[in-house]
């Protein structure tokens, strides 16, 4: 069909660049290994930091949830998909979260667009880390309010867009707490500081680390202590918590202004029973296995302290999330094709995703892993780095 001859370009171009890439089928369950192509491969590129899409009590649940109640809704929450399950889980993870209450939306990016074009106006001003996650910046495209970039993680960038933005009716300072691509932490503290001085909301994106850090995976704010001084934090259901949706946990105030006018929560249907069931076992689970983090940690430094000692450059890392960062896009995916020959599952990433001249690939360890799978791939990454002239 004719008419899109400028895309078909584009994609050329991106073949003959090798940054082209096909989605890649996965045909077993989302384990520490898993089966592509009939070849089974050790996995290093999900989210399933604890293993629990997989877990026996939430497949359990949602299968229960499932035969009892239906497949879906058939409604959005607003006019009659609410079931009662909806808020019985969304009082569970607000109690879980320490604050007031939670809503629940269809995924992270969702709860974040949410969140940011319906909560400020073109009396406001939203306030952003460079390096947050594009459905941070996509929800500040939606918004009214004006808008400042601040550099990544600098608290002096910050203050200046702070001292900047006194005029305003409201600031909100947005920040991941754990960055996606290079997997380190936001300054919470310092940030939390500067936003009482400077009299502004802020809001924490815990997506990668909700079920990671804190207490039980309660997320950066209770990692740092900081409970009751955070305004809004978002997270996902769909990594640790190994399901699908987002959350905004706030004051009821913002759960009940969302209600209203929220537009991803307005004209979505409401997650199907199995979802929710399996997201509200998560929460148990988390309360009642901690060892499953402790296990994802004692990973996480296992691979991160092979990997520099065979000379990658894994960044400013302070997570499961290590890069292994190559610069050129085309060498990047080679690698992780090289790897996939020798039995490892680790996706390259390049431009838009992260900057040019910074692709990586990157690696997330969970709790399913044991050391000798981890001890296996870090042999792959040898022989494939040493192949590349990458070490």
């Amino acid at each position: 069909m004719q008419g899109f001859e400028h895309i078909e370009e584009e994609l050329n171009a991106m073949k003959e660049e090798g940054l082209f890439r096909s989605l890649v089928p996965i045909e077993s369950d989302q384990g520490p290994k898993v089966t592509i192509d009939g070849q089974e491969l050790i996995q290093l590129s999900s989210n399933n930091y604890l293993g629990l899409t997989t877990h026996p009590k939430m497949k359990q649940a949602a299968s229960e949830a499932a035969d009892a109640y239906g497949a879906g809704t058939g409604s959005v929450r607003t006019i009659a998909g609410t079931f009662s399950m909806h808020e019985a889980f969304e009082r569970k993870l607000a109690e879980f979260k320490h604050t007031e209450a939670t809503l629940v939306l269809q995924s992270g990016f969702t709860a974040n667009q949410a969140v940011l074009s319906s909560l400020l106006s073109k009396e406001d001003v939203v306030i952003s880390d460079e390096l947050n996650h594009a459905s941070i910046i996509d929800g500040i495209r939606l918004t009214k309010a004006a808008r400042k970039i601040y550099r990544h993680v600098d608290m002096a960038s910050l203050e200046e867009a702070l001292k900047a933005s006194q005029s305003y009716r409201k600031r909100l300072v947005v920040t991941d707490g754990v960055f996606s691509m290079d997997g380190n932490i936001a300054p919470l503290p310092e940030i939390v500081e500067l936003c009482e001085k400077y009299d502004a909301l802020i809001m924490v994106d815990d997506a990668h680390a909700s079920g990671v850090l804190g207490r039980n995976g309660r997320g950066t704010v209770d990692h740092f202590d900081l409970n009751g001084r955070v305004h809004i934090q978002v997270g996902t259901l769909s990594k640790a918590i190994g399901v699908l949706g987002g959350y905004i946990a706030s004051t009821q105030s913002v759960r009940d202004y969302l209600i209203h006018k929220g537009r991803p929560f307005l004209f979505s249907t409401s997650h199907p029973p199995a979802v929710t069931a399996a997201c509200s076992k998560a929460i148990d689970i988390l309360n009642d296995e901690p060892e499953l983090i402790e296990k994802l940690w004692n990973n996480t430094r296992f691979l991160k302290d092979g990997l520099e000692k065979l000379g990658f450059d894994t960044g400013k890392s302070e997570t499961p999330i290590t890069p292994v960062v190559v610069g050129d896009g085309a060498k990047a995916h080679e690698l992780s094709d090289r790897l996939v020959k020798a039995g490892v599952f680790a996706q390259g990433i390049a431009f838009p995703t992260v900057p040019k001249d910074s692709a990586r690939v990157r690696t997330i360890v969970t709790a399913e892993h044991d050391e000798a799978m981890l001890q296996q791939a870090l042999d792959a990454f040898e022989e494939a780095g040493k192949d590349l002239g990458i070490i």
